[in-house]
């Protein structure tokens, strides 16, 4: 019988799934009968609760396989420790959904896929590049399910305004838009910037952003430590074409923004929220997640934007974002993990891919849906960053967010040197890391 990619076909109980197609499904019993298809599957996920069930109820019509699976939406920072008690008192839930900014939290909680269940080549055959970040030591953590690249919106009323024709592509064609743009009084005050850089706490996606030029550099930001454990890079060792380290020329780029001396100062630490700037129609670039498109639309229907691919350097030899990747992992103790696997198999269907996308506002992981591009032009751009779309073994966003803002805030208030800021904020991340 010829099986589709990504499809299997389930037998009796005690049977054996088959094996077949470009994604290798694993041995499953079902702990219900053939007809409630995977069983009951309970998922645990730091996606919207709304967009993921609407999903699954909408999918569940054609996929019935799939009609007992459900999603609860739980905080990233809390997921850890809600997880570890639940586990503890025998209620968990049977799959995980959430990105590699939780997995160096969630590791010791989960139970990893074999290679012989699934093996690297059918991974790697299967999903995009960035992936990858998923893999263990013997084996992965989970299957990946969808993708949130950082994307550069533009307010495009502004830019023509301005006689700019297309968002730039660059980040040194970026830089020098900031006199053409920035509206200031004469006293300096920001009137209306380009882009938000060079603060932290005011600059949403700011993490996001510095990881994003930190990866562009060629930062590893993470390494393995001597002993086993991780260390965290921020390329202070790292020599640039100057007298400057990568890592201090990274810092050097980023904090010019908020330096008032400077021809590129077009934002500092007294003004709103980015995201809340963009949407008043006072910032003409705006970096933010693939995702934030629908809430965007939804929050000021008259705002005229685009979405591009964010800047690369213009020596780049190779184009790299950073980005989410949402994948379904089993934890220990769960009620149904023969289940949770199958399901997570099937939502990597193509089907399923397209429809979680839609749904979310996400890209596809999977190769073969992102070598169509949608016609939607938000959407293509997710899909084209998709496949360059890298991350990094972090701490949990508030622990890396609480690092990276000191190191920033201690640069542009003279407090700290940048080859400090970087020194003591790569030794923090890396004791949290241990």
């Amino acid at each position: 019988m010829k099986i589709s990619l990504f499809q299997g076909i389930l037998f009796a109980v005690c049977g054996v799934a088959a094996l077949v197609g470009l994604f290798v499904f694993a041995t499953y019993t079902s702990n219900s009968s053939g007809s409630n298809g995977v069983g009951t599957v309970v998922i645990w996920g730091v996606l919207p609760e709304a967009d993921i069930q609407a999903f699954l109820d909408e999918i569940s019509k054609t996929e019935v396989t799939l009609k007992s699976v459900s999603y609860v939406e739980k905080n990233p920072a809390t997921l850890p420790n809600d997880l570890a008690a639940a586990i503890a008192t025998g209620t968990g839930p049977d799959l995980v959904l959430a990105s590699q900014e939780e997995l160096h939290a969630l590791a010791k909680f989960i139970t990893p896929i074999l290679s012989t269940q699934l093996s690297p080549a059918t991974f790697t055959s299967a999903f995009i590049e960035g992936g990858q970040i998923f893999a263990a030591a013997d084996g992965y953590y989970g299957v990946p399910f969808l993708v949130d690249p950082l994307v550069l919106f533009s307010n495009r009323t502004i830019l023509s305004s301005s006689g700019i024709a297309k968002a730039p592509t660059t980040w040194e064609g970026l830089t020098g838009l900031v006199p053409g743009v920035a509206v200031m009084t004469p006293a300096r005050q920001i009137v209306r910037g380009l882009i938000a850089l060079g603060t932290y706490d005011n600059v949403h996606n700011s993490r996001g952003i510095l990881s994003t030029l930190f990866i562009q550099t060629g930062v590893p930001l993470t390494t393995a430590g001597s002993s086993g454990g991780l260390n965290v890079d921020l390329g202070e060792g790292i020599s640039s074409s100057g007298n400057a380290s990568v890592g201090q020329a990274v810092l050097g780029f980023y904090t010019q923004f908020a330096d008032p001396s400077k021809v590129s100062y077009t934002w500092n630490a007294s003004l709103r929220d980015s995201q809340q700037a963009f949407l008043a129609g006072d910032l003409a670039l705006y970096l933010g997640f693939a995702s934030e498109a629908k809430f965007i639309k939804a929050a000021n229907a008259n705002l005229n934007f685009g979405v591009t691919p964010v800047p690369q350097p213009a020596t780049a030899s190779a184009k790299s974002v950073y980005g989410l990747v949402y994948t379904l992992m089993t934890p220990i103790g769960a009620k149904n993990p023969a289940g949770a696997y199958q399901a997570a198999v099937l939502l990597s269907n193509p089907a399923e891919q397209i429809a979680a996308a839609t749904a979310t506002g996400l890209a596809p992981v999977t190769l073969n849906e992102l070598a169509t591009a949608p016609a939607d032009p938000i959407a293509a751009v997710a899909y084209a960053e998709a496949l360059y779309t890298k991350g990094w073994l972090s701490p949990l966003p508030v622990s890396t967010d609480a690092i990276f803002s000191s190191m920033i805030t201690d640069v542009i208030t003279g407090r700290s040197n940048p080859s400090s800021a970087l020194t003591s904020a790569g030794r923090a991340l890396s004791a949290l890391l241990q």
